[in-house]
């Protein structure tokens, strides 16, 4: 995969209070708040699960953007934390 690189100049970090990690989460959710990018690839690159992203986005007052692909990725997480904790469907 090809990528770019941002390049944000120290003072920029510092008068904003922010560590590159947190400045590429916070232009991650701009960009889902934008809907320039889906959750799902506004998370990963913001290295949070889906549930952090969604749970920092409600923290903001973001809408939830939620379609199948979200719903069935939902699903899926939801069976494998209740058989990795012993419950059956």
């Amino acid at each position: 995969m090809a990528s770019a690189q941002i390049e944000i100049p120290e003072d920029v970090l510092d008068s904003a209070r922010l560590t590159p990690a947190e400045a590429k989460r916070e232009l991650a959710v701009a960009l889902y708040a934008q809907r320039r990018l889906s959750a799902g690839k506004a998370r990963a690159w913001a290295g949070l699960s889906l549930w952090e992203f969604r749970q920092l986005s409600a923290s903001r007052g973001i809408p939830v953007d939620f379609d199948e692909a979200e719903l069935a990725e939902d699903l899926k997480a939801i069976d494998q934390w209740e058989r990795s904790h012993g419950i059956e469907p």
